[in-house]
């Protein structure tokens, strides 16, 4: 868990949220030690953040900007959303 000011947009935050996750447990083999995709609205469509996603073989599922709407996202992110509320 981290805290930021207020005023700190989201896309700053993304890289030591996926940092700092710890191993993954599974029932067989060994743990991962990432998760296999992200999905985000077009808020963290940037270039850097997408090359971290991409050395650290993440897959990455974010709307682009100016190019996509985020309804097609919205299938997967109201379950998050729904529990945050």
């Amino acid at each position: 868990m981290a805290v930021s000011g207020a005023n700190l947009h989201d896309s700053h935050a993304l890289i030591p949220l996926v940092a700092s996750i710890p191993a993954i447990r599974s029932r067989r083999g060994p743990r991962r030690r990432r998760p296999a995709k992200l999905r985000a609205d077009k808020g963290y469509d940037y270039p850097y953040l997408r090359r971290f996603l991409r050395r650290r073989r993440i897959a990455v599922r974010i709307a682009r900007r100016g190019v996509e709407s985020t309804e097609r996202l919205g299938q997967y992110r109201w379950k998050i959303e729904r529990m945050i509320a």
